[in-house]
């Protein structure tokens, strides 16, 4: 009996602790000061399309690539008339991921700029890809593969997805690596992706106990410095590897997102309402128009004339009358006292639009 009792006080004791949320790793919250990815992009040209390319005449920037590329391969095209269907015009996009070496492989995005109707089986010719700064870090060749299909008969055509954009992976190499020397920082911030003064204080206190000495402290609510000499590690490398796995408990803000257009609503764990009473009700106005055509007998006189009919009408429903929402204290109790009210989505929209103007919708009220 008293292994029972000692069973049961401990699972009694436990439910608090499985019922918080799940820590999450440091990695996952934060951003490191210095490793981040950069934009990179290039205009080049699509070639092998079946007939769906750039009409040239419309797009003369694809004529004019065209020509200098079979120029530096030795095709002398001055004062040559072509106009193929098959090559198209585009944009290369791709971001370099942090460290990444020269030879390292990249994935591109390849968009059409002309009037080209699908890049479905084109090929990418070599396309120098520049940064901010101009210069060329990474170069793109490669098969495409688009991302939709179109078909176009006399009559009709069908279009599945965006058959003027696709992707190549691994289609850029990279050639020039980013002037970035990460192992002479002596000290790292950490960018909260969320800033919070709670989970930024967590976030130091969790460092701090694991290397058991302060080590980092919070500077604000987005950013906690770590100093890579009191972690007493080999480089910044090491001190990132051994603080990116710490788990930490994170602090959301109480949130309620809405969006308008679909009709979804998502409340975070934190929303509470307070006892409320809540009326809703739907006026509907029917306008219908039924003209009446008046004429005269045949091979008589007189002319046709149309007299207007209008049915106007107001139609109020009873709605759900005056419903009462009791004060909830988490969000299981919250959401069983809206659905109490039995209404749809989007009419529970506005009537969490009208809690939140009463000041009994203790949350952020996000509307996208």
């Amino acid at each position: 009996m008293r292994h029972v009792i000692g069973l049961l006080l401990t699972l009694l004791l436990a439910l608090p602790v499985c019922a918080q949320a799940t820590p999450i790793r440091i990695k996952d919250l934060v951003e490191f000061d210095g490793v981040r990815s950069n934009d990179l992009v290039g205009y080049g040209l699509v070639v092998g399309l079946n007939g769906t390319g750039d009409g040239l005449r419309n797009s003369p920037f694809t004529e004019e690539i065209l020509s200098n590329i079979l120029e530096r391969l030795g095709v002398n095209v001055t004062g040559e008339q072509f106009r193929p269907k098959n090559v198209a015009a585009v944009l290369v996009t791709a971001s370099l991921p942090p460290f990444a070496r020269a030879g390292s492989p990249v994935d591109v995005t390849v968009s059409a700029i002309g009037d080209a109707s699908s890049l479905l089986g084109g090929t990418l010719i070599m396309t120098p890809l520049n940064a901010a700064d101009g210069d060329i870090y990474a170069v793109a060749q490669g098969a495409i593969i688009a991302g939709g299909a179109s078909a176009t008969g006399d009559g009709a055509a069908v279009v599945q997805g965006v058959p003027t954009a696709g992707i190549i992976p691994s289609g850029a190499t990279v050639e020039r690596e980013v002037a970035f020397d990460f192992s002479t920082m002596t000290d790292l911030r950490l960018a909260l992706r969320t800033p919070d003064f709670t989970t930024a204080a967590r976030i130091e206190q969790a460092i701090n106990q694991d290397f058991d000495r302060p080590v980092a402290v919070m500077l604000d609510a987005g950013t906690v410095e770590l100093s890579i000499a009191a972690t007493r590690m080999q480089s910044p490398a090491h001190a990132l590897g051994r603080i990116e796995n710490i788990l930490v408990q994170p602090e959301r803000r109480a949130r309620v997102v809405v969006d308008q257009r679909s009709g979804t609503i998502v409340m975070g764990e934190d929303v509470r309402i307070d006892r409320v009473a809540v009326s809703q009700g739907n006026l509907t106005l029917r306008i219908q128009e039924t003209p009446l055509v008046s004429q005269p007998n045949p091979f008589s006189p007189g002319e046709t004339v149309v007299v207007p009919r209008t049915d106007a009408e107001i139609i109020n429903e009873p709605g759900i009358g005056l419903a009462e929402i009791r004060a909830g204290t988490s969000l299981s109790e919250v959401v069983a006292g809206l659905n109490a009210l039995g209404v749809a989505p989007r009419d529970m929209i506005d009537i969490l639009k009208s809690i939140k103007a009463s000041g009994a919708l203790h949350a952020e009220f996000i509307v996208r």
